[in-house]
This record gives C-alpha cells, structure tokens and sequence, in this order.
C-alpha cells in the first residue's frame, strides 16, 4: 500500500487513494494477510483520515512494515507509528508538529477549537511514545513538537521512530511537486478564512480542511 500523496479524504470529483475509507476497503480484501507492507512519501493532511488510518493499521492481525521513501510529515509521520518495523531510506525526513487549525469565530468558539486541538495533540502524542518505547522522554516529544521539528533517520534511530536505515536511497521526483502542492492548499484554506462571506461550501467540508495535522 501506498501514501505517496496528501493525505485526504474522498470528495465529490473522485475517490482519495490516501482516505481510511480507501484503507478500510483494502484491509478488508486482505483480512487474512500476514505481512503488510506500507510506503509513504507524505507531507500529510487531515487529521481525521490519518488517525483512522493508524488505527486500522494497529488493529490488523498482520505484521505492517513501514517504509519511508522520502517525506513522512505531520500526519503521515504519525501514520508510520503504526509499524510494527519502521525502515527509513537514509535520505529521507520525517517532520513532527503539534496540530493546527484556521480558526474563525466568537471568542467561545475559540476556545473550543483550542480544546478540540490539546485533546488532538495528546492523541497524536500517544502514537509516538508507543512506537518510541521510552527512547524519547514525554517532555522532550512536547518540545520537538511545539517547535516543529524535522528530523533525519538518525535523528529516527536515535528517539525510536524508526527500527532501520536503508541505504538502498529512493530519490523520489515527485517530494518537490508535492511540497508546493501542499502549500498552495494550505494557501487556500488561509483565503477561504478570510473573506468567508464569499464563499458557499458546506460547513463539514470546510470543518475537515480546517483541521490538518
């Protein structure tokens, strides 16, 4: 399985090959499998997708392996987590952040959206310190996540989020495309919040794209 794209789920256009309804599909056709072998090249995306995503990954009876080719970022780094063997190319990176949202509001709408996202963080920090078994100090995850931090396979090895450096490297052409692609949304989603009197999306779709990981 791959995620070699944003992290995202379906919309009126077309099916997402990265949704967890794409995964629950898949996992589903191969219930009985022993191994499962995913490949991530991600700078993330919805929150939402990818914490259901790392939960069936968990659930499954197979043993997952993890390969990081290029780019696991915030959600997708989470998303690794779920490996039970997480193997990084020696050229790759993984970025780890708390999660964020464009907030619009009264003040106690506000404050909510900055509870929904301390529950999301504590959350996502979970799945880190699980993978990390106690190579990484809670205190010293809740730094390199407040100050968004990238870190390279050794930096992996070293806190525990990765079991293996690869040095069998896979370039891949696509990490640049990916990137602006992933800034221009994220540009997007920043104009949608400011002038919300032009726009007429339905109040769950934008709900979903506020939220990013």
């Amino acid at each position: 399985m791959y995620i070699y794209s944003t992290v995202e789920g379906d919309n009126w256009l077309e099916k997402s090959q990265t949704s967890a309804q794409h995964f629950r599909e898949e996992l589903e056709k191969h219930k009985n499998a022993k191994s499962i072998n995913l490949y991530i090249n991600s700078t993330g995306g919805s929150v939402f997708e990818g914490s259901a995503i790392y939960s069936q990954l968990k659930r499954h009876s197979a043993k997952v392996t993890v390969y990081i080719d290029g780019f696991a970022c915030s959600i997708a780094s989470v998303i690794a987590m779920a490996g039970d063997k997480v193997i990084m190319s020696e050229n790759a990176v993984m970025m780890i952040h708390n999660a964020w949202a464009v907030a619009a509001g009264n003040s106690a709408q506000l404050r909510k959206i900055a509870d929904d996202l301390d529950v999301i963080n504590k959350a996502n920090k979970a799945a880190y310190l699980v993978k990390s078994d106690g190579k990484i100090t809670p205190e010293k995850l809740t730094e390199m996540l407040d100050n968004e931090t990238y870190l390279s396979a050794e930096d992996c090895m070293k806190y525990g989020f990765c079991d293996e450096v690869s040095s069998k490297v896979n370039n891949s052409v696509e990490n640049h495309a990916e990137m602006l692609a992933y800034r221009n949304s994220i540009e997007k989603i920043y104009a949608m919040a400011e002038k919300p009197e032009k726009q007429k999306h339905d109040k769950s779709e934008i709900f979903k794209k506020l939220f990013k990981i």
